[in-house]
């Protein structure tokens, strides 16, 4: 597999549904999205000698279902590959002939009974969900699908109900709810949670690829043209270097605000001028910079606009060859480990001085979760380098570049940012 492959295969997101018997939930996934039903379509094939016994055979115990090849078709589709799903007649009891192909999405959705179970495939998904209906709908809708689709009786409905469906539900899919994600109380006539499950797909088909795969990954969402307009001008070769720091500025205040977003914060109630009561928020008081010498130095203004009194250290790593690094000189604040840390470097291109620098904030004891990785343009080789080693901490960015070149620059990029900020050559 190659690379670019491999990342397609890390952007699809899959969802897991786990719905009993009938969620009825079907018309309510957006476009973009395949939904792969797993209890009308894996089921194994009855041999002769079970087709003979059909009323003893438990169709709701995991062994019923042919696992191994929802496995395979769900690897195939999240590496981009097309894949038949076979088609299960229930009067037969068997696979038939035809096969419903399924091409590959930005977004797969998984539905059926027993989803859950299997740790394999939970490990597959990127968001699980359990759909809880009462037991008393689960039976009429059971009866009505049987009688009407199947051709089953009343009675032979509700005897494989008693002796399998029930028991097979308390043993397998009930414990299997601990595992959700989200939980969806009375099934498909839950609107409200089946909007916010609806906007939380289309949230990830508006994010930048990279998002969709790192969860600690966020790009800044200001005005998109504004933004664009900015980068615009500093990205010019022809820009000046006073318009080249007055724009670079503006965009690192608007990093460094938004990175304050990601700040634990407590509620407080204050008294306004009028003696109204005011409900607002207060953040953690604990937090501090760290800036990569040089470049990263010229985030620190931005940084003291916001955060009145603020202390910054600094930390100086030499580059050798396209990868090593080499820590230099460290300067920190002594408590660093009680603290929140805004690390600053204005350009995340290989990613290997942030790891080296992370690696230090982590060996004077700051927790990773406390550290959020503050840059203006960042490289998908970077970001796939340190979300991966550190999945804990958070970067803020304000724009996604297309690729390092051979020399490890960012491209389109922005040129030495250091060298161009301060006005050397």
């Amino acid at each position: 597999m190659t690379l670019s492959e491999k990342r397609r295969e890390e952007q699809r997101e899959v969802v897991l549904c786990q719905s009993w018997p009938n969620s009825n939930l079907h018309g309510h996934y957006p476009s973009q999205t395949h939904c792969v039903g797993v209890k009308d379509s894996f089921y194994h094939s009855l041999s002769d000698e079970k087709l003979q016994k059909v009323h003893e055979y438990n169709f709701d115990h995991p062994d019923a279902f042919n696992t191994e090849l929802l496995l395979s078709c769900m690897e195939k589709l999240k590496r981009g590959q097309e894949v038949s799903i076979p088609e299960y007649n229930f009067k037969s009891h068997k696979s038939t002939e035809a096969a419903c192909k399924v091409n590959p999405s930005d977004v797969i959705i998984l539905e059926g009974i027993l989803v859950l179970h299997d740790p394999r495939v939970r490990d597959l998904m990127n968001m699980k969900i359990f759909v809880d209906t009462d037991c008393d709908v689960r039976l009429a809708r059971r009866i009505q699908r049987d009688t009407i689709e199947r051709g089953r009786d009343i009675q032979g409905v509700l005897d494989q109900y008693d002796r399998f469906v029930k028991p097979s539900f308390d043993e397998f899919i009930l414990p299997s709810k601990k595992f959700a994600d989200v939980i969806i109380p009375r099934g498909g006539d839950n609107d409200v949670a089946i909007d916010l499950i609806v906007q939380h797909i289309h949230t990830k088909l508006g994010q930048h690829d990279l998002c969709k795969i790192y969860a600690n990954l966020f790009v800044i969402t200001s005005t998109f043209q504004q933004i664009r307009g900015m980068h615009t001008l500093i990205r010019d070769v022809r820009t000046t270097k006073h318009d080249f720091v007055f724009y670079a500025d503006r965009l690192i205040r608007l990093v460094v605000e938004h990175g304050l977003g990601h700040l634990p914060f407590s509620e407080k109630q204050i008294t306004t001028p009028t003696g109204s009561v005011y409900t607002g928020v207060v953040f953690r008081k604990r937090l501090c910079g760290v800036s990569i010498i040089r470049s990263g130095e010229s985030m620190e203004n931005a940084l003291r606009a916001c955060c009145k009194g603020i202390k910054i250290g600094k930390i100086l790593i030499h580059r050798e060859g396209n990868s090593g690094r080499q820590l230099i000189y460290e300067k920190l604040p002594a408590d660093i480990s009680s603290r929140h840390v805004f690390l600053l470097d204005p350009v995340l291109a290989s990613g290997n001085s942030a790891v080296k620098a992370i690696t230090l904030l982590l060996s004077k004891g700051v927790s990773e979760s406390n550290i959020i990785f503050l840059n203006l343009i960042a490289a998908p080789q970077g970001i796939h380098v340190v979300c991966k080693r550190f999945p804990k901490m958070k970067i803020v960015t304000s724009e996604i570049d297309a690729s390092l070149d051979d020399n490890a620059r960012v491209i389109p990029g922005m040129g030495e940012f250091g060298d161009r900020y301060f006005g050397t050559d």
